[in-house]
């Protein structure tokens, strides 16, 4: 059952204003504590509009879907990194710009999470893929020009990741469309608890599913990965009837290298996915520049 557009885009209103005044005073304890008298780990309060935004979502079971725990994690991750900066602070260490840059990351990416529901509240399924809770299309190129220009600004590598699970077609016409709709549900929420907290999963359309690996090598991406198709093969989906299914999935990553546009780098994602399909399935693979061949005199 989805919050009203009322209670949900409306005390979203309110949580984003109450956040960005919250930043100001973070700002002025991190930078001029002694001076404003904004000291300690708790000289700036949590703002409790999200938390009564949370009450809303458990009272209306909307807080299972992986969209509303990736904003409520994103919450969570904010607020830690903002007071163990303070703590630090007040114990007489340097603020880093590591440390400051990661705050201010996690604080742009919960503004635009929850914009994004605001939309999504505003205008039904803008934003937010109405079976999986996942993120669509919408904000897909959004968010990986952001990490583009990211890259291009300091150099930490990102990956793009096409995940597709296996004979799914097999599912529908053998089961139905509500065991392939099960099965969809349940592999989503797999793969948003088993990224890292600072990566993305977007629904593609049908059942391939786009994840967006930030500041990750090639290497970091393929651990990751990994570990999510031995957590969906291993993930059992129970049926209407009682019937319990298990299902694969094959993945195919490409790394972002220098002048690469987001459209291309898709490209090679999918490019590396139709190679693991072929392989044989249930497997990841990554893409690789094809073999020049090389003609003797």
């Amino acid at each position: 059952m989805p919050i009203s557009q009322t209670q949900g885009s409306g005390s979203l209103a309110t949580v984003i204003d109450e956040h960005l005044r919250w930043l100001t005073q973070w700002h002025r304890a991190a930078f001029f504590g002694s001076e404003t008298g904004l000291t300690g780990p708790d000289a700036v309060p949590m703002p409790q509009a999200f938390i009564q935004w949370m009450r809303q979502a458990k009272a209306q079971a909307l807080t299972p879907q992986p969209a509303v725990e990736r904003l409520i994690a994103l919450h969570e991750q904010l607020h830690r990194l903002a007071r163990l900066m303070l703590t630090r602070i007040h114990a007489g260490e340097i603020l880093s710009l590591a440390g400051y840059e990661a705050v201010l990351d996690r604080f742009d990416e919960f503004i635009q999470q929850c914009r994004r529901f605001e939309r999504a509240f505003s205008v039904a399924g803008s934003g937010i893929d109405p079976l999986t809770g996942l993120r669509n299309r919408t904000g897909l190129m959004e968010e990986l020009a952001r990490e583009t220009s990211r890259f291009r600004r300091s150099g930490h590598p990102f990956c793009v990741a096409l995940c597709d699970l296996d004979r799914f077609k097999l599912v529908n016409d053998t089961y139905g469309h509500d065991a392939g709709d099960r099965v969809l549900v349940a592999a989503a929420a797999a793969i948003n608890r088993g990224i890292r907290d600072m990566d993305e999963a977007f629904r593609m359309g049908g059942e391939e599913i786009l994840i967006l690996l930030k500041d990750a090598s090639l290497a970091d991406s393929l651990g990751v990965l990994e570990r999510l198709r031995q957590d969906l093969a291993a993930l059992p989906v129970q049926l209407a009837d009682g019937r319990v299914l298990h299902v694969t999935a094959s993945f195919g990553a490409a790394e972002a290298e220098a002048g690469i546009e987001p459209d291309r780098l898709i490209e090679r994602a999918d490019q590396a996915l139709y190679a693991a399909k072929h392989a044989g399935r249930n497997r990841v693979e990554c893409w690789a520049p094809p073999a020049v061949a090389v003609l003797s005199a």
